[in-house]
């Protein structure tokens, strides 16, 4: 009877864990296929960002450099590698015999410590060959270091000055000399991020990449790059170009590239200069010698259109239209639309310096700046455009005051 129940209990046994196996059997099924459709759905995912990749700019799943787009940058990435290879050399070597000593040679297998000392061969050995090493590394980069320097005979140089948080670029030698202008991040990018960025599953592959204005160069041509800044230090950045020169208030430093491809090409700021540091992107579009030459006529025409006579009296109400355009692309960024205040950034709407009856007040801190910097100076509009946006942000809002400011009074302030 004892015999029979215990085989009937250890049936029921071998039942339950066989169907304990089949459980898990099928717990670890649905777990396969879950990871299947995880790895599968990141696949497509993985595809789909493929596509959006933006040529000329950082790369979805990006691991290695970027393709370089001129030869020094192509340098760059060769002696990247080259380097990287050395070092894992040595790493390998260098543990591998001390994983090989510790294993071959441990206790457990009889081995016992030997008594020696120093090999005079093998302290040379060890002091030389490192030093050789290290001297045809730092040779292979003095060479490239010396290339990255060699800014002399540049078909064109251009001026690129950091402004909190934008860029102006001036052309000073070659063709398209005197074209002067500033890139700001697109209005719509920005807009887009102050209310919380793209949707998901909205896909913008240039987000806060995109500029009004990009920086146009030709192709196969030497550009020179000065670099400097009103306010902070600032970086000036193209890594497909292998180029990043710091801007400092102050001083002039300067780089060179020769894009020897056309495209689009992107870059940043790459020095943290500020609550906005993340909306100074660069674009420098690379052209044929044929578009350059088109693009500096048109850019030429613009700039003699544009030009105006600081001793021209204007209308009141011509100044302030004028003004609410030069506002929204320069000033709303930061004191916003309503000129109300923005953390840190004073409001305009009521202010004493803009409603103060002395005009000279706020048309030096446009020039000059004030707060170490938090309001960056704006020496590069030009006085109509200055006298334009004083007199609009004195007859704005609440600032009804009816003062006008002319550009032959923002002349005078700048002596």
């Amino acid at each position: 009877m004892n015999v029979s129940n215990n085989m009937a209990q250890g049936l029921k046994c071998a039942q339950a864990l066989s169907k304990s196996a089949q459980d898990t059997a099928l717990t670890l099924s649905a777990k396969a296929y879950a990871w299947l459709a995880v790895v599968g759905a990141s696949l497509s995912t993985a595809a789909t960002a493929a596509d959006l990749k933006l040529p000329g700019g950082p790369q979805v799943y990006q691991l290695n450099l970027p393709e370089p787009a001129t030869r020094i940058a192509a340098e760059q990435n060769w002696l990247h590698w080259v380097l990287m290879g050395i070092c894992l050399v040595i790493f390998v070597g260098v543990f591998g015999v001390m994983f090989y000593s510790i294993w071959k040679h441990r206790k457990s297998v009889g081995h016992k410590p030997a008594n020696f000392h120093e090999s005079t061969a093998v302290e040379i050995a060890w002091t030389v060959v490192p030093f050789l090493i290290v001297i045809g590394m730092a040779l292979m980069a003095t060479k490239l270091l010396v290339a990255q320097k060699d800014t002399s005979n540049a078909d064109l140089t251009i001026k690129a000055t950091g402004i909190q948080w934008k860029w102006g670029y001036e052309y000073i030698k070659g063709e398209g000399e005197g074209i002067a202008f500033v890139s700001t991040l697109d209005a719509s990018h920005r807009a887009l991020s102050n209310a919380g960025g793209p949707k998901k599953g909205e896909e913008i592959p240039d987000y806060l990449l995109k500029v009004d204005l990009p920086l146009v160069v030709p192709v196969n041509q030497k550009i020179r790059i000065i670099t400097t800044a009103n306010d902070v230090i600032h970086a000036f950045a193209v890594p497909q170009f292998g180029i990043k020169q710091d801007a400092i208030p102050g001083f002039v430093r300067d780089t060179w590239f020769r894009a020897e491809k056309t495209g689009d090409f992107y870059g940043q700021c790459q020095e943290l200069c500020g609550k906005e540091h993340a909306y100074m992107p660069i674009h420098v579009k690379v052209v044929t010698a044929e578009q350059y030459s088109e693009w500096v006529k048109v850019k030429q025409k613009e700039a003699a259109a544009k030009a105006d006579d600081p001793s021209k009296v204007w209308v009141q109400a011509d100044l302030i239209a004028r003004g609410e355009k030069v506002y929204a692309a320069n000033c709303a960024a930061c004191h916003q639309a309503s000129g109300k205040a923005a953390g840190p950034v004073k409001a305009l709407d009521g202010s004493a310096i803009v409603m103060d009856a002395d005009h000279l007040k706020q048309t030096k801190i446009l020039l000059n700046g004030a707060g170490n910097g938090s309001m960056p100076a704006w020496k590069q509009l030009s006085d109509t455009d200055i006298a334009a946006v004083i007199t609009y942000t004195k007859n704005q809002w609440s600032n009804k005051t009816g003062q006008t400011v002319q550009p032959a009074q923002v002349l005078a302030a700048r002596k």
